[in-house]
């Protein structure tokens, strides 16, 4: 099959799929997943300031993902970046922060 980007690629299944989804094994896997929150929940209730370690992963995500774009900046500058609302960065530093406070921004209109 040659790809025709102006052509639709209409063979995929319908949805829902016609087998049963909520089988036994699945429903064990949930059981354990179900724990596995809870205790990370009580773990995380234990950290002073959650708000950090969030924003710590939010920061990562938006400089790992930027790499795939060819934009690259260091951990360092983006932490000096965050923490000075007047550092004057590389536009590479720049661009992950917006794509931080873009995460920020959907996270936010989920709430």
């Amino acid at each position: 099959m040659i790809f025709d980007r102006n052509r639709p690629f209409n063979d995929l299944p319908l949805l829902p799929p016609p087998v049963e989804l909520e089988t036994r094994p699945v429903l064990k896997k949930v059981i354990s997943a179900t724990r596995a929150l809870a205790e990370l929940k009580g773990v995380a209730n234990l950290i002073p300031d959650q708000a950090i370690l969030i924003n710590e992963i939010i920061l990562q995500e938006a400089r790992l993902s930027s790499e795939i774009e060819n934009i690259v900046t260091t951990s360092d500058d983006l932490y000096r970046a965050a923490s000075d609302k007047l550092f004057q960065g590389e536009p590479a530093t720049k661009e992950v922060l917006r794509y931080r406070e873009a995460l920020w921004h959907g996270f936010d209109s989920l709430m």
